[in-house]
């Protein structure tokens, strides 16, 4: 251990010389406070510390010293349903010891030490094993299968294994490594935040995350395993768009890092994942959620160490086999802090001021995402999906952080404000967003969903498509001048976008919608689309063909519930079919 002194104090930045023998990225205590830091450079034995506390009455002369260790978390049952600060600390504990606000400097471990959790072993004494093996587990919620893995960097023969009632700290096991020494393994690891988790093969992505958005799910999927951002300007819904993907996208487990943004948006998660059923497993949604709380209230350098903390308990829990997704809200957020400790330590800046390295740290922090085979021997596979926001000031998608995290990602979901001005949300701009995944997808699509649903899936993007080419025609020489079918395709282009993209995120029929519901609910959309342009070219009369009053009752059938849909929706193709036919009768008989 090494102790310095303080040479300047610079907001979060602490200098500080006489750690010649102290590493990069080291953790540090500052001040008689002992305030938590990290060291992010080094110059002879002088360090720069990133403090993750309010340094405010700490001055040269204070000491500064080191703990050897790089910024680690703790790993471990008791991880799911706690909410931690940036740098893990458990915010209900800190709460129930000093009140509502975080002490300066306080200690608390991250996994509670005193909890006994119920241990039971899968190994078998004097088997041979190797990292990443499974030694046992622990039930640490209701939907959670808490497995214990052998550490990293142990291996040999399995001398001891017991059953029972443990603390993290205890021990359940013995391995006899190759050297002959006997390693005792406790049910917590440590890990350092930094460093991406070992796997053995990374694989391609193959299966799509249903999500019950239907215009991500049906126009832009992400893959298990993918990448996503979610770029939008202020008012535009992105912290709507990342619940939602929190509470419904069928992964096992959700860590939800709230890097930046305002307490009320982490208070709404609070309130509403407990209440929230899991439609999978009909549990609260907090039984398989992990929250990281760095709100813009709190210090500014722990918005970095709190997004890889998130990441690296995601690939903790991606090792055991689950599939995990990462919603980071919002990365810009992130960008901002390395922003200012970089002009702190006078470095160069790059564009807009940002850091000349944040695309290679933006990369360090995706590329920990993707579908892998987990380290052990039975080859379990587990994913490992990250989504990030990004508030691009002004709406500016040419923004460095926009442009840094696009290079990167492979989904683009592209809020618009205009779209949000018209109260169209999710306000994803169907023209600019994009998935890269699709091609991948393919096969998964064909086999669970049939053929014929990408084709539906492309027909519906040519509609879309066609309605922008057709809106430039109406504003210059107004409806009329269009032919019958192609104010068709205006009006199915306005019942995608209002009858089937528009979700209200707090209705409870319309909030989630599984695979099955959107490809019937869009078959219906195109249905009356093929039978009316059919309409219209054997003369039915235009304006009877647009206002058929099963129109109507197509513009409701989303808020017909996941249980009954299918009788519904029959009924209603069976009522488009018998009033467009009777008007293409008439077309034909006055032909």
């Amino acid at each position: 251990m090494n102790t310095g002194r303080i040479v300047k104090v610079a907001g979060p930045l602490v200098v500080a010389e006489g750690l010649q023998d102290a590493n990069m990225f080291d953790v540090v205590r500052v001040g008689k406070k002992r305030l938590i830091g990290e060291i992010i450079e080094m110059r002879g034995d002088r360090a720069s510390v990133q403090v993750y506390e309010e340094t405010s009455g700490i001055g040269p002369g204070d000491s500064v010293e080191t703990t050897g260790a790089p910024l680690s978390v703790e790993l471990g049952p008791g991880l799911i349903e706690t909410i931690y600060d940036g740098i893990q600390r458990p915010l209900e504990e800190i709460r129930r010891a000093v009140g509502s606000c975080i002490t300066r400097g306080i200690e608390m471990p991250s996994l509670p030490r005193e909890k006994k959790w119920s241990f039971e072993p899968l190994a078998k004494k004097g088997s041979r094993v190797v990292p990443g093996d499974i030694l046992g587990h622990v039930r640490e919620t209701s939907i959670i299968d808490h497995k214990i893995m052998v550490p990293h960097g142990v291996s040999g023969v399995l001398e001891e294994i017991l059953a029972g009632e443990f603390t993290v700290l205890d021990t359940v096991a013995r391995i006899k490594n190759e050297s002959g020494d006997t390693v005792p393994v406790a049910m917590m690891q440590k890990w350092p935040v930094r460093v991406s988790r070992p796997y053995i093969e990374k694989l391609p992505p193959l299966e799509p995350v249903a999500t019950g958005q239907r215009v991500i799910d049906t126009l832009f999927p992400i893959a298990k395993g993918g990448t996503a951002a979610v770029p939008g300007p202020f008012g535009s819904g992105k912290t709507v768009v990342q619940h939602q993907l929190a509470k419904w996208s069928d992964v096992d487990i959700v860590v939800y890092i709230g890097c930046g943004e305002r307490g009320n948006e982490m208070t709404d998660v609070l309130r509403e994942f407990p209440e929230l059923k899991d439609p999978r497993t009909g549990e609260s949604l907090m039984k398989r959620t992990v929250l990281i709380a760095n709100t813009s209230d709190m210090p500014v350098a722990a918005r970095e160490a709190s997004v890889y903390t998130g990441i690296t308990i995601a690939e903790y829990f991606r090792d055991m086999g689950y599939a995990v997704a990462v919603i980071a809200d919002s990365t810009s957020r992130w960008a901002e802090a390395l922003r200012e400790m970089s002009g702190r330590l006078e470095e160069m800046p790059g564009e807009e001021g940002y850091p000349a390295y944040l695309s290679s740290r933006m990369a360090q922090f995706y590329e920990r995402a993707g579908r892998v085979i987990c380290l052990g021997s039975d080859n379990r596979q587990g994913s490992l999906t990250a989504v990030g926001a990004v508030s691009p000031p002004g709406g500016d998608f040419s923004e460095p952080v926009s442009q840094a995290t696009l290079r990167i990602v492979k989904v683009f979901w592209g809020l618009d404000s205009a779209l949000a001005y018209r109260r169209h949300f999710p306000a994803i701009n169907w023209l600019q967003s994009y998935s890269l995944y699709l091609d991948r997808l393919s096969p998964w699509y064909n086999e669970k969903m049939g053929r014929d649903y990408l084709e539906t899936r492309e027909k519906t993007m040519r509609i879309l498509q066609n309605e922008n080419e057709l809106d430039e025609i109406v504003r210059l020489v107004g409806i009329d001048a269009l032919s019958p079918a192609d104010r068709v395709t205006m009006e199915t282009a306005r019942m995608v976008r209002e009858d089937f993209l528009q979700q209200n995120a707090f209705s409870d029929t319309d909030s989630y919608t599984s695979y099955g519901k959107q490809k019937d609910l869009l078959g219906l959309i195109m249905n009356y689309h093929d039978r009316a342009m059919d309409a219209v070219k054997k003369n039915a009369p235009l304006d009877a063909v647009l206002g058929i009053g099963a129109r109507d009752k197509i513009a409701r059938a989303k808020d017909v519930p996941e249980n009954a849909y299918k009788e519904r929706y029959a009924e209603i193709i069976k009522e488009t079919a018998e009033q467009l036919g009777a008007l293409t009768e008439e077309g034909g008989a006055a032909e």
